[in-house]
């Protein structure tokens, strides 16, 4: 006899019943406009927009794009500073099922170049500040829509989009760029549903409240304006937009409205904490402030966390990832930090693994593996890349922790060697493959340098083949392939024969930083 089939013990509608489960960045962004139409979304320098207000927006903006041709699944490049409009974009694109490619423009042309090429877009959509940017670049046949003189108009002869197309949580929503080991940027799609787990997150790890609102100052193209941007308008709070960072408007907000995380990163943190310190105004309710405290001195950590009277954000994410894998310890307000250990994230499982992909015991170092809702969905045309970094479906970070026996993680280093300065990631890669590129020449390294206002920065080590070249012309080669803060802060030259290297001669790279941390040590104090 044949065993009776398995079901689920549910009758019905199977597509309704599964659709009833299924919600989406927009849809939820619409549930808040239905609660209240008069509650503040977005407020910029000169305007305040209301849920009610920016969902006619955005749904005449879709039917604008869709006028366009832009369809579901279409990529539409942006590049931007922070703005209403970007905003505007990523919920159209949330509503349309369609890719927003969140361009980074602090890079060079060239590798812009390959940014915007990667993702192939049917649209690019640029402000006044980087349109000679674009000028310079080969788009072919591409259609190119100017912020300041397209977009009102185009809004303004558009209908509110009806009736709205079926998107699915599992579809891409945004593209942000990552640092690639081969010296190009990568592509990371992040769905709807990441988008969603990662405000869920945010919630649990941080008690933030749907009142609790967030400063967009950092860049919309780094995830940790993105992300916390679409969960602030997925949970009614207020978005305050801010074109890039100013530590008085920053400071203000913080002083009137309260917020949910304050993200401060490297090199932003010194200049609110003087302010507070000199001015005595102090914020109204900050949930949690800063980030990576691995990469900032110990006494900013209790200095700004003091005056923000906040814990501090003991961090550590990443793009493809969000807030998880271990982003959920708080250091306590104004107390020094007596441990940097990490606490695993919410909604997220958690793998340390070896080589060979097993399992290590407490105390021994591996590689970071994590699996949740929040993860991406992967880079874009890089199937190579997936199917190594998502290797028996867990995605692999590329950095080595050692598990506590209490259950904490302590970092220890990355696998894939990557500097972090100012909140950025660089890949040494990026660096080396310009100048190995001049024929002068014959050898390069770059590692990573502590840095007390970037956390860290790229140095580089240099054989040459002749005295023609020169710290100015590597500084030239530099300025003209790479994004500024990715150019050395310093260049060394060395013989060639000075590189400590394998027994395959590959340079040594821990090596090589270890000297750099000596020539430190040793330099005389002033």
């Amino acid at each position: 006899m044949h065993a009776p089939a398995k079901t689920s013990g549910v009758e019905g509608s199977r597509g309704a019943i599964q659709a009833a489960g299924r919600l989406t960045v927009f849809e939820l962004f619409q549930a808040c406009v239905r609660r209240d139409r008069n509650a503040v979304a977005i407020q910029t320098v000169s305007r305040r927009v209301t849920y009610e207000e920016l969902n006619e927006r955005v749904l005449r903006l879709a039917s604008a794009l869709q006028s366009k041709g832009v369809q579901q699944g279409d990529r539409v490049a942006l590049l931007s500073e922070n703005r209403l409009e970007y905003v505007e974009l990523e919920l159209a694109a949330a509503c349309l099922g369609c890719i927003i490619a969140c361009q980074n423009w602090r890079l060079s042309e060239g590798e812009l170049q390959h940014c915007i090429d990667l993702v192939d877009p049917i649209l690019v959509v640029t402000s006044e500040r980087f349109l000679s940017t674009i000028d310079r670049l080969t788009l072919d046949t591409r259609q190119v829509l100017t912020l300041e003189s397209g977009y009102e108009p185009m809004l303004a002869n558009a209908e509110p989009l009806q009736p709205l197309p079926h998107v699915d949580p599992e579809d891409g929503l945004v593209i942000l760029y990552t640092s690639g080991t081969t010296g190009l940027p990568k592509g990371a799609l992040i769905s709807h549903r990441a988008e969603i787990a990662r405000n869920m997150v945010l919630r649990v790890d941080m008690h933030a409240r749907e009142s609790d609102g967030f400063i967009a100052w950092a860049p919309m193209f780094h995830m940790g304006s993105t992300d916390q941007v679409l969960g602030a308008l997925m949970s009614g709070a207020t978005v305050h937009v801010v074109d890039g960072f100013q530590a008085e408007t920053i400071v203000s907000i913080m002083e009137n409205h309260d917020l949910g995380w304050m993200l401060l990163m490297p090199g932003s943190i010194e200049p609110v904490v003087e302010l507070l310190r000199a001015s005595g105004r102090r914020p109204k309710s900050i949930r949690a402030v800063g980030a990576m405290a691995d990469l900032v001195p110990h006494h900013l950590i209790v200095e700004l966390s003091r005056l923000t009277n906040a814990p501090y954000l003991n961090s550590f994410g990443s793009t493809e990832t969000g807030l998880p894998p271990a982003s959920a310890r708080l250091l306590p307000a104004g107390e020094m930090p007596t441990s940097l250990s990490k606490r695993k994230s919410a909604l997220c499982d958690l793998r340390l693994l070896d080589p060979e992909g097993r399992d290590v015991p407490d105390g021994e170092p591996g590689e970071v593996a994590v699996r949740g809702p929040t993860v991406f969905s992967g880079y874009w045309n890089a199937a190579e890349t997936n199917a190594r970094d998502f290797a028996d479906g867990w995605f692999r970070l590329g950095d080595l922790f050692r598990r506590n026996p209490d259950g904490s993680y302590d970092f220890v280093d990355r696998a894939k060697y990557m500097i972090k300065s100012g909140g950025e990631n660089i890949y040494p890669a990026e660096i080396e493959r310009v100048l190995l590129a001049d024929s002068r020449v014959s050898d390069a390294i770059v590692v990573r340098q502590r840095d007390d206002r970037w956390g860290e920065v790229p140095v580089a080590f240099i054989s040459r083949k002749d005295d023609s070249l020169t710290a100015d012309i590597v500084e030239q080669m530099c300025r003209s392939s790479l994004a500024g803060y990715k150019r050395p802060k310093g260049i060394h030259f060395i013989a060639f024969e000075d590189f400590p290297r394998s027994t395959t001669g590959k340079i040594l790279r821990h090596e090589m930083e270890a000297r750099l941390r000596a020539r430190a040590e040793q330099a005389p104090q002033g």
